[in-house]
């Protein structure tokens, strides 16, 4: 499974794109969130991510930054369906309240021969707390982040289990190669909930937001956005025992040092692997 980070920042980034992410597997794409508008085309097409092999999109919630883009790629996926150039169909993952202001944009936006295929190919699926599905072939469960500014869902991958190692046996036959389960977690947008625990739990890689260096706070002000320090995410990381942490929908004010400044900070609080994406950067999960 690869994930490819399209964008890193927070909502009012524009030297780097809105946080939005894909997870990659057999040549198909699961995108989650879309950023603020049409850029996110350009950085799938940065990133060689074709379009018409992306079937699977998760909205997290109703913020300008996470969710403009889904009208630009319903109108890019229904125009390829009208023109026989997708296949299959696009499902959308939503909480249940956000289905309507989805399809409520679109309509008002997006000429009625795009439109028309929300309901069939284009396919809205409802979410509730805890509800699973089966995406890229993996496992997928979905929660509610008890967001204090708007909705929020979060989700947690169960990957192909990874070789962790194997055993020579005597006369150099190899015993039963020992495999190690892979939990992928995408947090949401707002500090770590404990009424969570349940679903995260046991993540091999967390994915979670920090707005800014802890010594910048009084400057950016994450808690009045309801946000977490790179201290705080690091603190949760660790407390969570989460081997891999990634932190992402950070300010911008320093870009070129972003990566530096986050890992040293970052450190003195978490003893795990810990990154600090650049947009486009890749990784192997």
């Amino acid at each position: 499974m690869r994930l490819t980070i399209l964008g890193t920042g927070n909502a009012m980034a524009v030297e780097c794109y809105n946080t939005c992410f894909a997870l990659s597997e057999g040549g198909k794409h699961f995108l989650v969130d879309t950023g603020g508008g049409n850029r996110i085309l350009k950085v799938l097409k940065d990133a060689d991510i074709a379009v018409e092999d992306i079937h699977d999109i998760f909205i997290t919630h109703e913020h300008i930054d996470h969710l403009l883009g889904i009208v630009w790629m319903i109108r890019v996926i229904g125009t390829k369906m009208n023109q026989g150039k997708y296949d299959g169909e696009l499902r959308i993952y939503c909480h249940s309240g956000l289905v309507d202001t989805i399809q409520t944009i679109a309509n008002l936006t997006i000429q009625k021969k795009v439109c028309k295929h929300m309901g069939g190919r284009i396919r809205f699926i409802a979410l509730e707390h805890g509800d699973k599905a089966e995406i890229l072939g993996s496992s997928v469960t979905f929660f509610d982040i008890y967001s204090t500014k708007a909705k929020q869902f979060g989700f947690t991958m169960d990957l192909p289990a990874g070789i962790c190692g194997e055993i020579e046996g005597e006369a150099s036959q190899k015993d039963t190669v020992q495999k190690k389960k892979i939990k992928f977690t995408c947090a949401g947008d707002e500090p770590y909930n404990e009424r969570d625990y349940e679903f995260i739990k046991g993540s091999s890689w967390l994915m979670h937001e920090a707005f800014c260096l802890y010594g910048e706070a009084e400057e950016f002000k994450p808690y009045e956005k309801h946000h977490s320090t790179v201290r705080e995410a690091c603190q949760v990381a660790e407390s969570l025992k989460v081997p891999n942490l990634i932190l992402y929908h950070t300010e911008e004010k320093n870009l070129k040092r972003r990566k530096e400044l986050y890992t040293e900070e970052g450190k003195a609080y978490y003893s795990g692997n810990l990154y600090v994406p650049e947009d486009l950067e890749v990784f192997e999960l």
